[in-house]
């Protein structure tokens, strides 16, 4: 399906509306690259996935809370890198959602054997997920007794800094060096504890100066009584971070260990969000499973044009491919008729993408390999082509690539011309389109191609009702 075809018909909507509908950025992931098959196979089970979904949506909401796109962290882990604590967090969230969505379709009593099939696909790394539970608490930092070794310095760094605290205090609150302090406050510079002394009283007060105010009034200065203190509570400091870098450094192996299990298992949570998502999307769309099948024929009943509001759109009614291949549509303007040719081409983007279509349960449509459309002023600046000799430029390329198992939409077939030059040129490419036994629905004013309809077997009319005493549109359409 190319980029025009795309852009013509609105699938990117589609997908636009289906990304909406995902919970992770994963699952948008595969809702931006759907595309629709021309394998009825492949269809149909895409379809099932999507009606399985569906019928868990009605009971139950799929837990993919806490499921990140944890690639990145992943590759980087493999390349032997020390990770950050937030992307170990986002794993165990990960491996977390992994648990849940794994007991979900354990326990589920529906009948879903594809769905429940990927879950049973999905491998617990229950040790890592332990690991990291024990070293992280429910605020992401290390615990204290994630080892016994840093259990051991953090105990020692909390006793170091009580006596340091304690010390202080009483030099601020001894009568003797009472009038030298600005604040009687402990505070920190550079990670040792240090009191602010006035600037007058500075050669009377031992210390190692290690900052001082704005204004230069207040020194910030470490008693030469707790140099030893705070050198003790450094050193630990010290001791702690290479505790735990050594910590994370194996959480980091442990991650790259369970790398390949733990993208596997990700692509089942991306294919089950964007599964769930197009379920949603059916519900949102009040949309249906439509019947598929080989043999071009299309039979939608009471079928709704997805983008347009479900509570102002008037349904359509448009059969293709029993009793006649080329559908020719008239009517007045604005009275519907590129909408239900639209309507035809998205559905059936829709239905070849494993989505559900917004019609009448019996609803079946025909699986084409070819899907072309020549809808709307497609003139040309930049390749120096008219309106009409773009649309001349389209009639060729379909021409060419037209089959039995193409479907073609053309709207407002041969104008952009002088009337009798365009209505004979358009009927001779129609000519072509049907020796081609090509399928499609067409839109004209032309009336050689309303007989031309009349007189050739597997042409018909068609046209867009229109209540000549109230003078307006119906947007119904009427065959035969």
């Amino acid at each position: 399906m190319n980029k025009v075809l795309r852009q013509i018909l609105e699938y990117d909507k589609i997908q636009t509306m289906l990304q909406e509908e995902t919970s992770s950025s994963l699952g948008r992931e595969m809702a931006g690259r759907l595309t629709p098959s021309a394998d009825l196979e492949e269809i149909q089970a895409w379809l099932e996935e999507t009606a399985q979904a569906t019928e868990i949506l009605n009971v139950a909401a799929l837990p993919l809370g806490g499921f990140h796109d944890i690639r990145r962290t992943l590759e980087a882990a493999k390349k032997g890198a020390l990770l950050e604590i937030e992307d170990m967090l986002a794993v165990r969230e990960t491996l977390y959602a992994m648990r849940q969505v794994k007991r979900f379709f354990k326990e589920l009593s529906l009948e879903a054997p594809i769905l429940k099939e990927w879950g049973r696909n999905i491998e617990i790394q229950g040790q890592l997920e332990r690991n990291l539970d024990n070293i992280f608490d429910d605020h992401g930092t290390v615990r204290d007794n994630a080892t016994l070794e840093l259990l051991r310095i953090r105990r020692g760094i909390r006793s170091a800094q009580h006596r340091i605290k304690d010390f202080l205090q009483s030099v601020l609150h001894a009568p003797e060096y009472k009038k030298m302090f600005q604040d009687a406050i402990i505070t920190l510079r550079e990670n040792r504890y240090v009191i602010p002394v006035k600037q007058e009283y500075r050669q009377a007060f031992p210390g190692i100066i290690h900052d001082q105010s704005a204004t230069g009034a207040t020194l910030f200065i470490e008693p030469m009584t707790v140099v030893e203190l705070n050198n003790e509570a450094k050193k630990l400091a010290l001791a702690e971070q290479q505790e735990t870098a050594r910590i994370l450094r194996g959480l980091s192996a442990e991650i790259a260990a369970s790398g390949d299990v733990l993208l596997t298992n990700m692509e089942i949570l991306a294919r089950l969000d964007f599964t769930f998502a197009k379920a949603k999307l059916a519900r949102r769309l009040r949309a249906v499973r439509p019947l598929l099948n080989t043999a071009g024929r299309t039979i939608l009943k009471q079928a709704r044009h997805p983008l347009l509001p479900a509570d102002q759109v008037v349904p359509i009614n448009l059969f293709l491919g029993e009793k006649y291949r080329m559908l020719l549509v008239t009517g007045p303007n604005t009275g519907g008729k590129t909408v239900s040719m639209k309507t035809l081409g998205l559905l059936s983007l829709m239905a070849q993408s494993g989505c559900f279509i917004p019609a009448a349960r019996e609803s079946e449509l025909a699986v084409y390999r070819k899907i072309y459309a020549d809808i709307g002023d497609e003139q040309s600046i930049e390749n120096d082509l008219s309106t009409y000799s773009s649309h001349l430029m389209n009639m060729k390329v379909m021409m060419r690539q037209a089959d039995g198992n193409t479907l073609l939409l053309i709207d407002e077939f041969g104008t952009g011309t002088e009337p009798q030059i365009g209505g004979a040129i358009a009927e001779a490419v129609l000519k072509q389109f049907c020796n081609k036994q090509a399928y499609g629905v067409i839109t004209t004013h032309y009336q050689n191609l309303k007989h031309f309809a009349d007189a050739h077997e597997g042409v018909v009319n068609g046209a867009m009702l229109y209540d000549r005493n109230e003078m307006k549109a119906l947007f119904q359409l009427a065959i035969g």
